[in-house]
């Protein structure tokens, strides 16, 4: 019987290194997309090639083809016109450490998946929690290849509603992986829809939020707090019907700015509710100073015009806080 139990802790533990190991690769997935994102990077691939785009162009012909195909695209005839190759292998390096990337995650996937299916180590059900994470992955490549698309034709602007859409399924992702992880290191545990649930939906409307205004570049207009150049409401603002929150950028500054007020406070509200939880303490600390943290640095990057490097840690600490949230709902609503 110990032999056994020996031998259960030891799988347990293997796939426990794996799937971290794959949440890990994703959370660096979203900031290498985030970089790509700030740097104007995300166009510069005018090709969706899933097997023959895994290596770079490997001579100076290939790499004018490339660049000869980029000039075709709306964003080099309105914003980089006359751009040196040099220049365009900048951008085209995010890109395609972007989708290099999610490569790397589909082989840290797959072939360990395989092992353990070949080993019969996974149960039934975590077979299949882990084919629909998969399935999630493959929906992502086809979506950021959707999103690229929209900026390919006649504008030089990835659509923000795809844009959303991409990292809503991203986020999804690390929802379940990190739910996944957390059953095999704590025991089985379900969802509830209480107030608790709720926060966490606060919080993932907000980073949404925020994902519409980095798609329009709305942070870069409106670069005063607590007022939006001396007003509280934008110009304009409202005067798109429903579509307004979502297509008025400063309609989707204000928006983001104040669902990240009520994100602070929702978060306060959620430490004092949880404060006696013992298993959960430490992270409960851990999640009060980084939403204090990250509300600080998002009024910073606001107000000196979104600096790339502290919009990518910006984003980090967005996805930090998404995960404590769900290790704390799941340790709490272990069945």
């Amino acid at each position: 019987m110990e032999i056994l139990n020996k031998n259960q802790n030891n799988k347990k533990k293997l796939i426990l290194i794996w799937l971290w190991s794959l949440l890990t690769s994703i959370v660096f997935m979203v900031i290498i997309g985030g970089i790509t994102r700030l740097t104007d990077s995300g166009l510069s691939m005018v090709e969706w090639r899933p097997f023959l785009g895994l290596l770079p162009p490997m001579d100076n012909q290939e790499w004018q083809r490339v660049f000869d195909l980029y000039k075709n695209t709306p964003e080099y005839t309105y914003y980089n016109t006359g751009i040196s190759l040099s220049e365009f292998k900048y951008i085209f390096f995010w890109e395609y450490f972007h989708r290099l990337w999610g490569r790397v995650i589909a082989i840290i996937f797959f072939i360990p998946f395989l092992f353990l299916l070949i080993r019969k180590i996974l149960k039934k059900k975590e077979i299949f929690n882990l084919i629909f994470i998969f399935i999630l992955g493959l929906a992502q490549g086809l979506i950021g290849w959707w999103m690229v698309k929209s900026g390919l034709t006649k504008d030089p602007f990835v659509s923000q509603y795809r844009l959303a859409i991409h990292l809503t399924n991203a986020f999804l992702i690390m929802f379940f992986l990190l739910w996944l992880i957390m059953d095999f290191h704590e025991g089985k545990s379900s969802i509830k829809i209480d107030a608790n649930f709720l926060i966490l939906i606060i919080l993932s409307i907000t980073i949404i939020a925020g994902s519409i205004v980095a798609g329009m570049d709305a942070g870069l207009m409106y670069n005063t707090y607590p007022l939006m150049n001396g007003k509280f409401f934008p110009d304009q603002y409202g005067e798109l019907g429903y579509l307004d929150p979502f297509e008025n950028p400063g309609s989707a500054q204000f928006h983001h700015r104040h669902l990240g007020l009520i994100t602070l406070l929702s978060l306060i509200f959620f430490y004092i509710k949880n404060f006696f939880q013992i298993k959960v303490k430490k992270r409960l600390n851990f999640l009060l100073l980084i939403t204090f943290l990250q509300f600080i640095l998002g009024v910073f990057i606001l107000i000196n015009f979104v600096p790339t490097v502290f919009a990518s840690l910006h984003q980090v600490g967005a996805m930090i806080m998404f995960l404590l949230i769900i290790s704390i709902l799941h340790t709490q609503n272990i069945k």
